[in-house]
């Protein structure tokens, strides 16, 4: 009866020392790996502005020509500067649901779960900030002269 007891004791023994070398192995591996990563990486303050400056771009689309800045639908002229302040005239419940949904893509349902509110009133808030941003634009755009 004793002997499936030791035996036992000694599976355990066994497995516990595989373990605990396994996890010595790791750590080691993990401490390697640091070590490796510190010498090929670099904070951002310890780059110089020359090298701060090679990593980003500013987008310049549209920067030079106006004429590109707009778009002409139903005769009339929007510009971006025009599209954007529609954008901000709106409330900001309301202006939140038009993004989500136009501009993040994101479902009735999706942004409903998202802003803690029932899916009838998203549809609501989009309904009537779509026929807002159409008042606003048919009042403020110009009749496109090409």
């Amino acid at each position: 009866m004793n002997e499936p007891n030791r035996t036992q004791w000694q599976i355990r023994c066994a497995f516990n020392g595989y373990c605990k070398l396994s996890l010595r192995r790791e750590a080691m591996n993990a401490h390697r790996d640091t070590k490796q990563r510190q010498l090929r990486e670099v904070t951002f303050s310890e780059l110089s502005p020359e090298e701060e400056n090679q990593l980003f771009i500013c987008d310049d689309y549209f920067a030079e020509d106006n004429a590109e800045q707009s778009f002409v639908v139903g005769g009339k002229e929007i510009t971006a500067e025009l599209l954007a302040e529609a954008l901000h005239s709106l409330p900001e419940e309301k202006r939140e649901i038009v993004l989500l949904y136009y501009f993040f893509d994101m479902s009735e349902r999706e942004i409903a779960k998202f802003c803690n509110i029932p899916r009838t009133t998203v549809q609501t808030r989009r309904t009537s900030s779509m026929k807002l941003l159409k008042r606003y634009l048919e009042e403020r755009a110009h009749d496109y002269k090409g």
